[in-house]
């Protein structure tokens, strides 16, 4: 009983405070959910963690855990001050923004902007179960950028479900402890990661047969040895060389020709670690046929040679 009249405390907190319901327009289940867990960060903490060098980065505001939220529903008119994040788990959802009306299905995120208008709500039928929290913060913007998340664009699949879900527990557990600002830094710190997941989930190659950025990939990996063009690897995968070298530097982030010579570089430092084999050997090893070549290569991405780096400490 006293569990439940601490979660009915809270989801009338969140209703009445503003700094903890987002700029609340519209509720409609305010007596909270069975097992519900939510913790709302105070004002006067959350205006003080987004001047810290440490938090200004992102700083979370409120989260919490509704299971089988059945009635659960919020609308405002004009946006939320904070970024929300929704991470559906079980049952169904929905949510409207200007641009839309889209479906929220188990293993999906919905990320709404700061200062988009929205409505969000359960599936009548199979209401959904969500981990959330609403964060803010000057590097808000470029996680959403990286996870390609727009109001056009504002639900995606979430690769690894139990490693985000666990983050936002891990941030609710904490503030669940206290907001000091040592547990405010882990939970905020956690709210990043799981963020941070969330964007390199969006860019991660598929790992489907049929992907031909991921046989792309593949391909470079088991055949470090030997050096391939972009035209070369292109006919490998069924794809022009325009078209494999903007979906491979989308995927990763750089071109196949880099690509190519990070994987060499960090066999070649495998073996400078792990082995007594001369430069020579390694520079054959790794696909170079010249070793200063392969030593320019090195220096250029280490900043040292590579017998340098052999005689560095490590560890």
């Amino acid at each position: 009983m006293r569990a439940r009249r601490l979660a009915v405390k809270l989801s009338l907190e969140a209703w009445t405070n503003p700094e903890g319901s987002g700029n609340l327009d519209g509720v409609y289940k305010r007596e909270g959910f069975a097992g519900q867990r939510m913790r709302v960060v105070p004002a006067s903490v959350t205006q003080t963690a987004l001047t810290s060098p440490v938090t200004s980065w992102l700083t979370v505001t409120d989260c919490g855990y509704f299971p089988a939220a059945g009635s659960h529903r919020r609308k405002r008119k004009q946006g939320a001050t904070q970024t929300i994040l929704i991470v559906c788990t079980g049952g169904r959802g929905w949510c409207r923004l200007p641009t839309g009306r889209f479906t929220v299905e188990p293993g999906q995120v919905v990320v709404i902007p700061a200062g988009t208008p929205h409505e969000y709500g359960a599936d009548d039928d199979a209401p959904w179960t969500i981990w959330w929290a609403h964060v803010a913060g000057r590097g808000v913007p470029g996680l959403l950028a990286a996870a390609e998340l727009t109001p056009e664009r504002p639900v995606a699949e979430v690769r690894n479900l139990l490693r985000v879900t666990a983050l936002i527990d891990e941030a609710l557990t904490a503030l669940e402890h206290d907001d000091s600002p040592l547990t405010l830094t882990l939970a905020c710190g956690a709210l990043g990661h799981a963020l941070a997941l969330v964007a390199a989930d969006r860019r991660r190659i598929g790992t489907h047969r049929h992907d031909p950025i991921a046989a792309a990939v593949e391909h470079l990996r088991s055949h470090v040895g030997t050096r391939i063009s972009v035209a070369e690897l292109a006919g490998i995968v069924g794809l022009s060389p325009s078209h494999l070298a903007s979906l491979f530097r989308k995927a990763t982030g750089m071109g196949v020709l880099e690509y190519q010579t990070r994987q060499r570089m960090a066999v070649a430092r495998e073996l400078l670690d792990n082995t007594d084999l001369p430069v020579q050997a390694i520079c054959t090893e790794v696909g170079y046929a010249d070793a200063l070549y392969f030593s320019r290569h090195f220096r250029k991405l280490h900043g040292m040679s590579p017998s340098r780096y052999r005689e560095q400490a490590k560890g």
